[in-house]
């Protein structure tokens, strides 16, 4: 197991490191000039070079890339070329308005597929069943802005329950904070929930018709008794994959949700960074989303090893 954790680690450090290399190299293949964004195309040469200097655009590439990873691994995202603002308490704080937003989305979106997608497995020839499989084929085919201006229209601008957007700091007024969040994380949590109630509808179904659940049948156990003792743990590895890819998902996705709910969130700072042409903002942002979507796979291999004993001893 100790060597599994170590290859793992091995991967995620080298997974790190080769995106950075992309997301560095890829920007600087772009069009445009950072230093004529940030001062104008009736700068003079002077002013240009200069800026240049003072940024240390003017350096060799791989000096740049070194300088650029180095304050990273410091915990020093740069200076914005634009505003020249610092980008490390900036994406510091939007990333914890992002990590809440997805985070209760998904805990949402495994709150109502779990119970629903075992429910649409055991039920699967009655017209529940049906019902539920129906249901979540139609949600699948929904998108999240979608659900969203929804929402917003009936929630918030017709029925008047909760406000249609901005947000409110958990620490500085819960009440308030709960208000602003809800909306956005049902959007982001919806789509979501019907995904992952397909698929453990079909892990538990496959898991039914396994021969272990039916000895444990033959052993006096209930079909609800034998499913939980012995059933779910095995369903639960695949869908671990399914959850792991969605969690990544909902990361990027949340941009467009948080622009439609005006959510301070990373993604609106990816965005508003990207309409500015802020290069060292885009390349920082682009890598912290590169970087949470590496721990949830590093993650979810974790957890395929905790969940099926018989991968602790697979050599890789």
């Amino acid at each position: 197991m100790r060597r599994q954790v170590g290859w793992l680690v091995g991967q995620f450090v080298a997974t790190l490191a080769l995106a950075s290399v992309l997301v560095f190299f890829v920007l600087r293949v772009l069009p445009g000039d950072a230093a004529v964004v940030a001062l104008g195309v009736n700068a003079t040469p002077e002013a240009l070079a200069q800026w240049r200097a003072d940024h240390g655009t003017d350096r060799p590439l791989l000096v740049q890339y070194g300088s650029w990873v180095g304050g990273m691994l410091h915990g020093d995202f740069g200076t914005s070329f634009v505003t020249g603002n610092d980008l490390t308490t900036l994406i510091v704080d939007r990333v914890q308005v992002t990590l809440i937003l997805v985070g209760l989305g998904m805990l949402l979106a495994l709150l109502v597929a779990i119970p629903l997608g075992t429910l649409a497995a055991v039920t699967h020839r009655s017209p529940w069943g049906a019902l539920i499989a129906g249901a979540s084929q139609v949600g699948v085919a929904i998108p999240n802005f979608l659900v969203g201006v929804l929402l917003v229209s009936i929630v918030a601008v017709h029925l008047g329950w909760l406000p249609a957007g901005g947000w409110s700091a958990p620490a500085t007024n819960p009440a308030e904070f709960w208000r602003h969040v809800i909306l956005p994380a049902v959007a982001l949590g919806t789509v979501q929930a019907a995904i992952i109630t397909r698929y453990v509808r079909s892990s538990v179904l496959e898991v039914m018709r396994e021969d272990f659940l039916r000895t444990a049948r033959a052993t006096g156990h209930t079909r609800t008794s034998a499913l939980v003792r012995h059933g779910l743990r095995n369903a639960g590895v695949p869908v671990v994959t399914v959850v792991g890819v969605q969690l990544a998902a909902m990361l990027v996705g949340a941009v467009v949700v948080e622009r439609v709910f005006v959510v301070p969130g990373l993604g609106s700072l990816l965005v508003d960074s990207v309409q500015q042409r802020d290069l060292q903002a885009v390349q920082s942002i682009v890598m912290v989303l590169v970087a949470l979507v590496v721990v949830v796979n590093f993650a979810v291999d974790l957890l395929y090893i905790a969940l099926d004993p018989r991968l602790r001893g697979v050599r890789r």
